[in-house]
């Protein structure tokens, strides 16, 4: 699995219309507030053409492409929090994505109603924020109350962690999100992260524009980045009318069916790309016979902790990794080419895999 992320936004931005044609799941979309009345989940294979060309070279018996997980909960509305709307029903189901994709109008049209009468990005997002401020307070309170009884019985620690999560408290009632809170130890960093608060997850804010304008930028987008920029977000610019329609193409015309509109690439590929950056992200491949198979990890993660995501006896038994790099193997054309040419790498427990590494993992258990 790639990441998992979390769809959120305004009713009629765009985000059923963008769920369907980026998972196929068939998500209902309609013309008003709340037409998606449970959370949706679609599983994407991730367009790789190293992958492609890794199995032209090898021939496999099978494929395995890494894949994302996406979640789309009912549009919010100002006071979610407090049980109005439908969103409110379903914000728990996104405190353990690894990231939230926030749909952002930035598109004008008469026949499609704006929940609030206008389009407004900064408004919108501002509503949005809000929304998973208060519902991160009633987490952190729930969690304060606890830590508070059991600090009465006299441990220090306890009492460490009570008044971190009052910190906390008093950071998010001042109408900050929590990724913005200074933590000071290993103890505070472990706390924060077992809050699961939506306001600690990176974003990506997704500006949904016309059709028209899909290969330029106006105004609406020039403020979202402005807005992005000072909470070190990211920014892809997609069409959702777009998408749906490339969604409908067979896959050998969707590229020109783009470069026509002067795009380079779909709306989820350009999500993928952010979303790999954003999180710290890296693909490796495994390369045989049998199967050509791609892995996402964490940017910085040693040989044996990559080889525990294929399988946790590899972890353990780990002796060595033989490394062949792709851009090595695509100009070479063969496995036996890269080894005749002294380019394969034997690395042991301290390397740290990089984007683009084919391994082959040696252990023993």
């Amino acid at each position: 699995m790639g990441f998992t992320c979390g769809i959120v936004g305004l009713p009629n931005v765009g985000k059923s219309t963008l769920f369907n044609a980026i998972t196929a799941a068939g998500a209902e979309a309609a013309n008003y507030p709340f037409c998606t009345i449970e959370p949706n989940v679609g599983v994407v294979a991730v367009p790789d053409t190293r992958l492609e060309r890794l199995a032209a070279i090898f021939k496999p018996d099978k494929i395995v492409p890494t894949s994302l997980e996406f979640l789309d909960i009912a549009g919010l509305v100002k006071g979610a929090s407090k049980g109005d709307g439908l969103g409110n029903q379903f914000l728990s189901h996104i405190r353990n994505v690894d990231a939230i994709a926030h749909i952002v109008r930035c598109f004008e049209d008469e026949n499609i109603v704006h929940v609030d009468g206008s389009v407004n990005p900064r408004r919108d997002i501002e509503v949005i924020e809000t929304e998973l401020i208060l519902k991160d307070l009633e987490t952190v309170e729930k969690k304060l109350g606890d830590a508070e009884k059991r600090a009465k019985m006299g441990d220090k620690k306890t009492k460490d962690e009570a008044d971190f999560y009052s910190r906390i408290r008093q950071h998010l009632s001042g109408g900050r999100l929590a990724r913005y809170t200074p933590v000071n130890n290993g103890d505070e960093k472990l706390w924060l992260r077992d809050l699961h608060l939506l306001t600690n997850k990176p974003v990506m804010y997704v500006c949904n524009v016309h059709e028209k304008l899909v290969a330029a930028e106006d105004r609406y987008v020039n403020e979202i980045r402005e807005i992005a920029l000072k909470e070190d977000a990211k920014v892809v610019v997609i069409s959702a009318a777009v998408e749906a329609e490339v969604a409908e193409l067979a896959p050998h015309e969707r590229k020109g069916f783009l470069e026509g509109l002067g795009l380079k690439e779909s709306g989820l590929s350009k999500v993928i790309h952010e979303g790999y950056d954003l999180l710290h992200l890296v693909t490796f491949f495994t390369a045989g016979p049998k199967e050509v198979h791609t892995w996402t990890i964490e940017q910085g993660m040693l040989a044996p902790e990559a080889a525990g995501s294929i399988h946790s006896d590899f972890e353990k038994g780990f002796i060595r990794a033989e490394i062949m790099s792709f851009s090595d193997l695509d100009r070479l054309g063969s496995e036996a080419a890269v080894k005749e040419n002294g380019l394969m790498r034997v690395e042991g427990r301290e390397y740290r895999i990089q984007d683009g590494d084919v391994v082959f993992f040696r252990f023993n258990v």
